[in-house]
């Protein structure tokens, strides 16, 4: 019975009751909690109001006596602080609706990546092919953090940035923003659906088979109580395909309604710079047209405040007021970029992610708008996705650091601890592209290429993202993972260490 249950993917929560239930009442309570919130904060703000209205036609002269505009004065600022708090409660009514995880928030989780897929359909049916983008990728950022993403061109950092920010619709897994789920994808659920009913008509077909060898050996009598046992058996199988029927059928209808119904103002508070300068910027707008785009889309229609706003982030990026009124082809590329952080920037995002920044920069102009990014961070308590090829970059920007390659994240550690245990061979690969500043130590520098089919044996054991070491993660089965930890130990013992991506025995 217990292979059974393992088969159809049947677990002790499933066997103990309908989970979506619990679920739902527990949406049910922070719906209740949040409507009396909103219901409570709405009628002080109505109350408030009244006190002010009623005041105002008590003394129509307020204005000429200074002690009872002071009053007026301070009545305003309640129901304009009445109407802030109103404006938050009927947020959290919102957010009620969507999925929670508060341990997240309690962990101070800002962005929490769960099983992400991303898959992409090319040609026309029949000769369709799918791309596999990213496949299964699991990460979190902490508030206040800079978590670096690296790896060659084509790997998928890219395509990890946009379905954060849900410029595509995820093919599977989900994404958590302050704990509340803004994205997700339903391809696994659907394809647990279907597998878990081919499963059950295949035990029923080998129940079928084996009875009616069964019943050629068996006395009538014995025959009535095989087949009755195998009804009842049957019937169980299908009790139970029907309990993970429902589970992922409701989970199916959660995500779509997270996907739709997740608010607008909490996906605003991430956002992307994006790798080119010059495709990103449109060539017929002004550079306050283009960094005020987003405040308009929101609503903000005040001109004078928007002018006012777009000339400060202008200032705090290193551009000048004169600017604004410019086109992006008048800008270098430098200039450019640091258009498109102001762009991002005005939106005052919590997450900001940068896709490739300096790629596409002189080296010159890499260190400024490094430096750059270093002091909005601290200035605006900005938390950050790096993308970059570059590992040395990203060792100077970045807290951790995820490697990625073809699809799969295969390592994830501090920045000081990747560069310190290099486990994973794509890795070392990365580490051994990095220039030297020594001519003579650049010219003997050998460039490790990395071939999987070469360095891999997964035959026999397909691959997991394991913890080797505490926040040290890397993708690999049991042989290597007691190989790394060989390596870990001669590392550390200094019997080898680690030049240019390479392991080289002390003394050489």
């Amino acid at each position: 019975m217990e292979n059974d249950k393992s088969k159809l993917g049947v677990s002790p929560e499933l066997e103990n009751g309908d989970p979506s239930k619990a679920e739902a009442d527990k949406t049910k309570r922070r719906k209740s909690v949040a409507k009396k919130e909103f219901d409570s904060a709405f009628a002080v703000v109505k109350q408030d109001s009244q006190k002010l209205s009623a005041f105002k036609l008590k003394n129509p002269n307020f204005a000429k006596d200074p002690s009872l505009s002071k009053q007026v004065f301070a009545l305003e600022r309640k129901v304009a602080e009445d109407k802030e708090a109103l404006e938050k409660a009927k947020q959290a009514v919102k957010l009620a609706h969507i999925t929670y995880k508060p341990e997240l928030a309690d962990a101070k989780t800002l962005l929490a990546v769960r099983h992400l897929r991303m898959f992409f359909k090319l040609g026309a049916w029949p000769n369709t092919v799918k791309l596999k983008a990213v496949h299964d990728v699991s990460f979190d950022v902490k508030e206040g953090e800079t978590f670096g993403i690296v790896g060659e061109s084509g790997c998928g950092k890219s395509t990890t940035g946009r379905c954060i920010i849900h410029l595509y619709d995820i093919t599977s897994g989900s994404i958590y923003f302050q704990g509340y789920r803004i994205a997700a994808g339903d391809r696994w659920n659907q394809k647990e659906i279907k597998y878990s009913r081919i499963h059950l008509q295949e035990k029923i077909k080998t129940i079928k088979e084996q009875e009616a060898k069964d019943l050629a050996i068996l006395t009538p009598e014995e025959g009535e109580a095989l087949i009755e046992k195998n009804q009842a058996k049957i019937q169980k199988l299908k009790e139970r395909n029907e309990v993970v029927l429902t589970r992922q059928k409701w989970k199916i209808k959660s995500i779509h309604y997270d996907n739709k119904h997740s608010p607008k103002s909490l996906r605003n508070q991430i956002q992307m710079i994006f790798q080119d300068p010059v495709d990103s910027l449109d060539p017929r707008m002004t550079v306050e047209d283009i960094i005020q785009e987003g405040l308009k889309i929101q609503g903000h229609h005040n001109a004078a405040e928007n002018h006012r706003k777009t000339v400060e982030i202008l200032k705090k990026v290193g551009l000048v007021p004169e600017h604004a009124s410019r086109y992006p082809h008048e800008f270098s590329g430098g200039q450019r970029q640091r258009i498109g952080i102001a762009r991002a920037l005005i939106m005052n995002p919590k997450l900001l992610i940068c896709d490739e920044p300096i790629s596409a920069l002189d080296v010159s102009i890499r260190a400024q708008i490094i430096n750059l990014l270093n002091d909005l961070k601290e200035e605006m308590g900005l938390t950050m996705i790096f993308i970059a090829h570059d590992l040395s970059t990203v060792k100077y920007f970045c807290n951790r650091i995820a490697v990625m390659y073809f699809g799969n994240m295969v390592e994830l550690a501090d920045s000081d601890e990747l560069f310190r245990h290099p486990l994973h061979p794509y890795t070392k690969s990365l580490l051994s592209a990095i220039p030297q500043p020594n001519p003579f130590s650049e010219k003997r520098r050998t460039r490790l290429v990395y071939h999987p089919d070469q360095v891999h044996d997964y035959s026999k054991q397909k691959p997991s993202f394991r913890e080797i070491l505490p926040g040290h993660f890397v993708l690999c089965n049991d042989e290597e993972e007691a190989k790394y930890r060989e390596e870990i130990k001669s590392l550390d013992s200094g019997e080898i260490i680690i030049k240019n991506g390479q392991e080289v025995k002390a003394g050489e």
